[in-house]
């Protein structure tokens, strides 16, 4: 035996090795060890096992050895009361029995029931966890299997096996459907994914691995399962939102503004459906944004000056964002540029290359008219024919606290620039060999947009005039031989017609006949009229989408 440890916490640790052999020189023998029951208060079942030991005599004085056992026998116990505890939902009462508690009820323990053909029906007991002991009591306590009860579906669910709300397209969506309470073997599950697929099994057992479905479109879809079976049905609905990766975003809105007016800003999506997506707006130095469900909202900027609006979108668990300066005046002049048609060969409409180009043209604005370049912004649009728009800005430092000024101001170098650009001086360089003309692209009569009240009203004026008119034009023509004036006309010339044709005669058939190359020629002449007639009248829309490329609105 070996000790060790020391006198005083001041003093170093101390070995101290003690040897037995002296008095303990033999080996212990069989006659030597006597057995030992293991008992609880006299009790020899514990955990239902009998367990017999075997220990030295107290008078013995010999050595064990290292191989030598202490367990002789065990044997289990027939199982009495001891044996068994509450089962769950069940309590102990005073005199020793096992009742369910007051907030139990004993009729849910067949809930198994919804995925099998019998369940376990609790006596109220169960043994106790590692007990041993078997026959007694034990069959009398341990709960009993019995058959289900038929009864209707009730407590259907339906969940994805994420446990989300949401999936992307392309990608399999796992749905698991169980019931509470019903005889699931005899219980038949449909289940409608809402993107017009549905499938249908006998029964609930069969689909205990889940239901795989795989949404091709974005959109909130409700997915509806039915559990049915003779005795009734019940229901449940899952609305999934199914999304698409969002690629990227571009806030759409006018290079200037009218102050104190309102603007629409619109922002777009690559793809353009990709689910449930929420718009967070950021104007200028405001603190609080202003967030929207839908892709477009409108603003008024109170101050001129530069403003920045910020538009982040969020798709699920992306969050895309684009940002646009806008300049905001109470007075500017607008107007709509076109190019020579070679610049289309080079345009890749992409953003970059508009921002250049948007450069190029203003830079040739400047030299071509002598205008400040703080008073002109040019921006390039989207889309082919290729097409620009420039905003005239007035000059603060001549026309401050005078509107009558600026908007005398801002005529005068409207006619600058469009003398300008009808003389065909503004030109520019693409590249080596390729020379880009710029010129109006004109609307209407009228020559310039304002953003004034007054002259929008008269350019609509104007606008709608011509549309009138040339709507008068068509009607006249399309319906003309029932105006009374045209239809008189009509009937003389087919008087006319008449005295001229004769009866046939061999002769008159013949192809040189005067009379017969008359009528043939004042009825070619009358469909040429009629022809004339109908297609002289332009149509205003192919010419402004011939003339006028797409543009966003100020």
């Amino acid at each position: 035996m070996t000790i060790f440890g020391h006198v005083s916490h001041r003093s170093e640790w101390q070995l101290v090795k003690i040897d037995f052999r002296s008095i303990f020189n033999r080996r212990c023998t069989e006659e030597e060890y006597q057995t030992w029951h293991l008992h609880n208060q006299g009790d020899p079942c514990i955990m239902g096992m009998k367990r017999i030991y075997r220990k030295l005599k107290p008078t013995a004085r010999c050595v064990m050895g290292r191989d030598t056992s202490f367990t002789m026998t065990s044997e289990p116990c027939l199982c009495t009361e001891a044996d068994f505890e509450c089962d769950y939902g069940y309590e102990r009462r005073s005199d020793g029995k096992c009742l369910p508690a007051f907030w139990f009820n004993p009729s849910s323990m067949s809930s198994s029931c919804s995925t099998g053909n019998s369940f376990l029906n609790s006596t109220g007991y169960r043994k106790v966890v590692s007990n041993n002991c078997t026959a007694g009591v034990k069959e009398i306590y341990t709960a009993r299997k019995q058959q289900c009860p038929r009864r209707a579906p009730r407590g259907l669910h339906v969940v994805t096996s994420d446990g989300t709300l949401t999936a992307t397209t392309g990608n399999n969506v796992t749905f698991l459907v169980f019931l509470e309470e019903g005889d699931g073997s005899r219980t038949s599950i449909t289940l409608d994914f809402g993107d017009g697929n549905a499938v249908s099994y006998s029964n609930v057992s069969s689909i205990e691995d889940g239901i795989k479905h795989v949404y091709k479109n974005v959109g909130i879809f409700k997915v509806t399962a039915v559990g049915e079976n003779s005795l009734g049905s019940d229901s449940a609905v899952l609305y999934l939102h199914v999304t698409c990766h969002l690629d990227r975003v571009h806030l759409s809105a006018p290079f200037v503004a009218v102050k104190n007016k309102e603007i629409n800003l619109t922002a777009v999506l690559w793809p353009n459906q990709v689910g449930t997506v929420t718009y967070i707006w950021w104007f200028g130095n405001n603190t609080e944004p202003v967030i929207t469900l839908e892709a477009s909202v409108s603003f008024t900027f109170m101050k001129e000056g530069i403003n920045t609006v910020t538009v982040q979108v969020s798709a699920r668990n992306e969050i895309l964002q684009d940002k646009k300066t806008i300049a905001v005046h109470e007075h500017f002049r607008s107007q709509l540029l076109a190019f020579s048609s070679n610049l289309d060969e080079y345009n890749p409409d992409v953003a970059e290359w508009r921002q250049d180009v948007s450069k190029v043209v203003k830079n040739s604005l400047v030299q071509a008219t002598g205008i400040a370049e703080e008073q002109l912004l040019v921006t390039v649009l989207p889309g082919l024919p290729t097409a620009a728009e420039f905003f005239l800005l007035p000059d603060k430092e001549l026309t401050e606290g005078r509107a009558e000024r600026s908007t005398a101001h801002l005529d005068q170098l409207s006619e600058i620039l469009l003398s300008a650009l009808n003389q065909n001086v503004v030109q520019f360089t693409l590249r080596a060999g390729v020379q880009v003309s710029v010129y109006a692209a004109h609307l209407s009569a009228a020559p310039l947009v304002d953003s004034t009240e007054g002259h929008s009203g008269s350019a609509m004026l104007m606008l709608l005039s011509v549309v009138f008119v040339g709507l008068a034009i068509f009607i006249i023509y399309k319906f003309k031989r029932k105006i009374p004036g045209i239809n008189v006309y009509a009937q003389m010339q087919n008087e006319k017609e008449q005295e001229m044709i004769s009866p046939v005669s061999p002769i008159d058939s013949t192809p040189n006949n005067p009379q017969r190359e008359l009528v043939t020629s004042l009825e070619l002449l009358d469909k040429e009229l009629d022809t004339r007639a109908i297609g002289c009248i332009p149509s205003h829309s192919d010419r402004i989408s011939q003339d006028i490329p797409i543009y966003v609105n100020v």
